[in-house]
C-alpha cells in the first residue's frame, strides 16, 4: 500500500512552500495577477503622451521635438539637465518591468576602467567592480569605452548600467548575466560579439566566489530574474541569444532596443516542460528588429508575451514563434515581411501540429502587414477583427516609424531598409486602418478585444494531478515509506 505520507507531504508543501504554491497555482513572486490590466495602462500612458504631442501642434514630421510619443523617451528627455537627474529614468519604466528600480537611491558610481584582468578579484573603477556591490548603485561611465569581457558579468541586484553621455560597449565572453536578481535596469548599451566562455571562478557579490561552467553566449541572459528593464540598448553579432529570459523569469521589459545581424534573436521560456514560466511575463514594446535577422522576435514558451508597437522590417524564418502553449498578444506593430514568399507568415507555432495549438491565445489588434505579411491568431485571438489583405494609410503607417525612431543607442544610425510603401503590397487588420482625420489611437488599440478570464481551476487541477501522481508512481517503484 501507498504510504499516506506522500500525501501529507505534498499537503504541507502546499501550504507552507512558496515554491511547491507557485508550481500548484501557476504563479510566480511578482507576477502581475492581471495581465491585462497592465496592457491597458501601457496603452494609457502612449495615448498620453501622442496627446500631448498633438495638442502641442508638433507636425509629425518634425524630428527636433524632444517629445516624440514614445511614453518612456517623453518622460526624461525633455529635461535639460537629465544628466544632473539621472534617476530619473527609473519613473519612466513601461509594461511587465515598470517597477524595475535599478539603481534608484543610491550613489552614482563612474566607471573609469574599461579593462577586466579578474573575474575573482574586479578592480575598483571597472564595471565589473561596480555590479557585483550589494547596495544600490546608479552606474554610469566617465566616457567612451569598450569594455572586453573575459567571462560572464554577474550583476547583482539593484543596479542601473546607464551609458548615457557615453559611446559604451560590452563584448566578449559571456557577456552580461541576470541570474536570480531584481530590480536591474539596463540603458543606452551597444552589446555585441558575444561568447561563449567559463569552466572558471567568477566573484557574484562581496562575499561569494563560484565556480560558473561555460555560458552559452548571449548578449544578455536572465534566468530567475524579476522587475528587469532592457532599454534603448543596441545588440547584435552574439553567439546565441541577444536577449533570453528563462526559468521563472518575469516582470520584465525590454523597449526601445535595436536588435540586427543575429539568427536567434530573443528566447522567453526555459524548455515546454518548464512549468514555472507559465508564470513569465514580458512586454517587449518599441523596438526596431532590424538587418539580418532570421527567427525568434520573440520565440516563447508559456506565460504572457505582450509584443506591442515594434516595427519588424527583416527576418528570413519567422517572427514570433511559441509552444508550450503562450498567451501572445500583438498589437501596433509593423510587420514587412520578406521576399521570400514562403516566409510571409509572422508567427510559427514551432514544433507543434495543427490540432495542438488551436486554442492557444494568440492575437492580433491593430497590427499593420506589409509586403504580404499575414498574422495566424488563435484561440481567443479569432474573436479579434483579422483581415489578411486590406489598404493601410501610410500616414498611420509612419506613426510607428515615429514611435521607433530613437530605437537602439541614441545617435546610432537606422538601418536602410526599404519599408515597401513605393510599389509593395500593403496589407493590415482592417480594424487597423487610420481614417482621413488621422486617427492614430484607433490605429493602435482599435477593437481592443475583452480581457481573457483567469485559468480555470481545472487547468490548476490538471497539474496537481500530475503531481500527484508523480508522487505516487515514485512511491509505487521505490516502495520505502518516509
Amino acid at each position: 500500500m501507498v504510504p499516506t505520507t506522500f500525501i501529507l507531504l505534498l499537503c504541507i508543501l502546499s501550504s507552507f512552500s512558496p515554491l511547491a504554491r507557485a508550481l500548484l497555482n501557476l504563479t510566480l513572486p511578482h507576477q502581475h495577477p492581471n495581465p491585462e490590466a497592465v496592457v491597458q495602462e501601457l496603452q494609457r500612458k502612449l495615448n498620453v503622451s501622442l496627446s500631448r504631442r498633438q495638442m502641442l501642434g508638433i507636425d509629425e514630421k518634425d524630428a527636433s521635438s524632444c517629445l516624440t510619443g514614445n511614453p518612456v523617451d517623453d518622460c526624461w528627455r525633455c529635461d535639460r539637465n537629465w544628466a544632473a537627474n539621472r534617476q530619473r529614468l527609473a519613473d519612466c519604466g513601461i509594461g511587465f518591468g515598470r517597477a524595475a528600480m535599478g539603481g534608484k537611491g543610491g550613489q552614482i558610481y563612474v566607471v573609469t576602467d574599461s579593462s577586466d584582468p579578474d573575474p575573482v578579484s574586479p578592480k575598483p573603477g571597472t564595471l565589473r567592480y561596480a555590479v557585483l556591490q550589494e547596495q544600490p548603485l546608479w552606474i554610469i561611465f566617465s566616457g567612451d569605452m569598450m569594455i572586453k569581457l573575459r567571462y560572464e558579468l554577474i550583476v547583482n541586484s539593484y543596479k542601473t548600467i546607464d551609458g548615457r553621455g557615453a559611446n559604451v560597449h560590452i563584448t566578449g565572453g559571456g557577456c552580461i548575466t541576470l541570474q536570480y536578481v531584481s530590480n536591474i535596469i539596463i540603458h543606452n548599451i551597444h552589446v555585441h560579439h558575444c561568447y561563449p566562455a567559463g569552466n572558471v571562478n567568477i566573484r557574484s557579490s562581496p562575499t561569494h566566489v563560484g565556480l560558473r561552467t561555460k555560458s552559452d553566449g548571449d548578449g544578455i541572459s536572465i534566468l530567475g530574474g524579476r522587475n528587469i528593464w532592457i532599454d534603448h540598448c543596441s545588440l547584435s553579432y552574439c553567439t546565441d541569444g541577444l536577449i533570453d529570459a528563462i526559468m521563472g523569469s518575469t516582470a520584465i521589459t525590454i523597449s526601445n532596443n535595436h536588435f540586427s545581424h543575429h539568427n536567434e534573436v530573443m528566447l522567453l521560456g526555459h524548455s515546454d516542460g518548464y512549468i514555472l514560466d507559465e508564470g513569465m511575463q514580458v512586454t517587449v514594446a518599441f523596438n526596431h528588429f532590424g538587418e539580418k535577422l532570421v527567427q525568434r522576435m520573440p520565440r516563447c514558451r508559456r506565460g504572457y508575451i505582450h509584443v506591442v508597437n515594434n516595427d519588424f522590417t527583416y527576418w528570413e524564418i519567422y517572427a514570433i514563434g511559441g509552444s508550450a502553449n503562450p498567451t501572445i498578444n500583438s498589437q501596433g506593430n509593423r510587420y514587412i515581411a520578406p521576399a521570400d514568399p514562403y516566409a510571409k507568415e509572422v508567427t510559427k507555432r514551432v514544433d507543434t501540429d495543427d490540432k495542438d495549438w488551436t486554442d492557444w491565445n494568440w492575437r492580433t489588434e491593430g497590427d499593420i502587414m506589409v509586403n504580404g505579411a499575414f498574422f495566424v491568431p488563435s484561440g481567443k485571438g479569432l474573436g479579434a477583427q483579422y483581415a489578411m489583405a486590406s489598404s493601410v494609410d501610410p500616414k498611420s503607417a509612419g506613426l510607428i516609424q515615429q514611435l521607433t525612431l530613437n530605437a537602439g543607442v541614441f545617435g546610432d544610425p537606422r538601418d536602410s531598409v526599404s519599408l515597401g510603401f513605393n510599389g509593395g503590397t500593403t496589407s493590415t487588420s482592417s480594424s487597423s486602418r487610420g481614417g482621413e482625420d488621422g486617427d492614430f489611437f484607433g490605429m493602435i488599440f482599435h477593437g481592443v478585444a475583452p480581457p481573457p478570464p483567469p485559468p480555470s481551476f481545472p487547468k490548476a487541477a490538471t497539474v496537481l494531478s500530475v503531481l500527484i501522481v508523480l508522487i505516487l508512481n515514485c512511491a509505487t517503484n521505490y516502495g520505502a515509506p518516509l
